[in-house]
């Protein structure tokens, strides 16, 4: 009885755990976490900006001839108003990152939609542009985000790899890129650190410049999430 209640116990947290962060769950909210698997195409993304430090990630991928995904923060789109509109005119894609970078865990329906909504209009207010993706703050899904979704209509995006650029050396998260790079994968990387000011990016940065000509050597090419999923 004790070994079966142990076994069932330990079930039910690994399926909460699965719920909550696994990437192809679909439990708690409806999310992607990855594009066509057939077409050489990559969706390289970066969480937690704007930034201070996002300009000289945009000179990177302006030299590549590289367009991404950038998952914005609403507290850093009001601090960093005129970066968030060169993102844009840079012709990358903008996705809803909460309004200040809290994670879901534990928190009601009517927090999770609220800092989904603040996001979503200070972007709108700040840039003119009106998210349709969601990427939910360190990947945490929870109960009453399938509702924030729907009411915002808003997609979830997760990953099929995540650099983890906010610890990693630039060669090591490099490494990592090269390694994960498959058809149709999402990339996640961040251009911020949650609201931080001038945050230290420069690991994204080396990993972005060193990587990027090597996938393209090897015949990958850059989409946006919506156009890597045909959304």
């Amino acid at each position: 009885m004790v070994e079966a209640a142990i076994v069932s116990t330990a079930g039910a947290v690994g399926l909460a755990a699965y719920a909550v962060r696994g990437r192809s769950s679909q439990l708690l909210a409806p999310s992607i976490w990855h594009g066509d698997r057939k077409r050489p195409s990559l969706a390289l993304t970066f969480d937690d900006g704007p930034s201070e430090s996002t300009p000289a990630l945009l000179e990177v991928l302006a030299k590549h001839g590289v367009t991404a995904t950038f998952f914005m923060c609403g507290r850093n789109v009001r601090r960093c108003s005129e970066i968030a509109r060169d993102v844009v005119a840079a012709g990358h894609e903008i996705g809803n990152h909460t309004e200040s970078h809290a994670p879901f865990y534990f928190k009601s329906a009517e927090f999770i939609y609220r800092e989904a909504a603040l996001a979503q209009e200070s972007i709108f207010q700040i840039t003119r542009v009106n998210p349709k993706l969601f990427r939910a703050p360190y990947g945490v899904r929870w109960v009453g985000l399938r509702q924030a979704q729907a009411r915002l209509d808003l997609t979830g995006v997760m990953w099929t790899a995540i650099a983890h650029d906010w610890k990693w050396p630039g060669p090591r998260v490099a490494r990592m890129l090269l390694k994960r790079a498959k058809n149709g994968a999402i990339l996640c990387l961040h251009d911020g650190r949650a609201i931080q000011r001038t945050p230290d990016i420069r690991a994204t940065i080396e990993a972005v410049e060193f990587a990027v000509p090597i996938l393209k050597e090897r015949g990958f090419t850059f989409e946006t999430v919506s156009q890597l999923c045909g959304l």
